[in-house]
């Protein structure tokens, strides 16, 4: 099976480099794509994609309708991966409206939606013991005070943990540098991940959801 997971940031794509090969085994391949951000959905969802436009949601219909095409003859053995960041949507709602995409492709491609809650830090914080392994230094208290899958500012939570001054001195240096940290800490972290043991339920959903697909293959 061939796995083509699509994600909205790099940080994002860092982690599932990592996380990937020790859920579908060696066996299996994938590719990743990292989008310059979620953005949104078009009203029009049969609309040609803005190629100058590089978020996720903007290019989601055109690149599922263009898979579903591609692999038609075969579509379960090349499933989609999607996965976003819930933030503050209502899950349920959201996920309606990225099924809806599916509605328009002729055919469909076999896609998988999920949804990190609240942000792809929670998959991190998760589990505690990686981040604490990755970072010796880190501050218990406020990782400790952390509900799994909390709509919270999860990221910002993170950085109060990890970076010298927090979030607040992160966020000072913009948007750049903050992604840049997000993407060092899913690198140092990832790779500490007990990914049988992860508290985030949904990261269970993603890992859960892959193996379904090879159970079904």
């Amino acid at each position: 099976m061939h796995f083509e997971v699509l994600v909205e940031d790099l940080s994002g794509q860092k982690a599932l480099e990592i996380l990937l090969p020790r859920v579908i085994g060696s066996e299996h391949t994938y590719r990743t794509h990292a989008y310059k951000g979620l953005g949104s959905l078009q009203r029009n969802l049969q609309a040609h994609s803005d190629p100058t436009t590089k978020q996720l949601l903007a290019n989601l219909p055109a690149i599922l309708r263009a898979h579903g095409k591609a692999y038609a003859a075969s579509p379960r053995h090349y499933p989609v991966i999607v996965v976003c960041d819930l933030d503050d949507k209502c899950p349920r709602a959201f996920r309606r409206e990225l099924l809806a995409i599916l509605d328009v492709c002729d055919p469909k491609p076999h896609a998988v939606f999920c949804l990190a809650v609240e942000e792809g830090e929670a998959w991190l914080l998760g589990d505690l013991a990686a981040v604490k392994t990755a970072y010796p230094k880190a501050k218990n208290a406020v990782l400790d005070s952390y509900a799994n899958d909390a709509v919270c500012g999860t990221w910002e939570l993170l950085a109060d943990a990890l970076y010298p001054g927090g979030a607040k001195a992160l966020k000072k240096k913009g948007s750049g540098v903050a992604g840049e940290q997000k993407r060092q800490w899913a690198e140092a972290i990832t790779p500490h991940m007990d990914i049988e043991h992860n508290n985030s339920p949904s990261f269970r959903y993603f890992r859960d959801k892959l193996r379904q697909l090879l159970a079904g293959a």
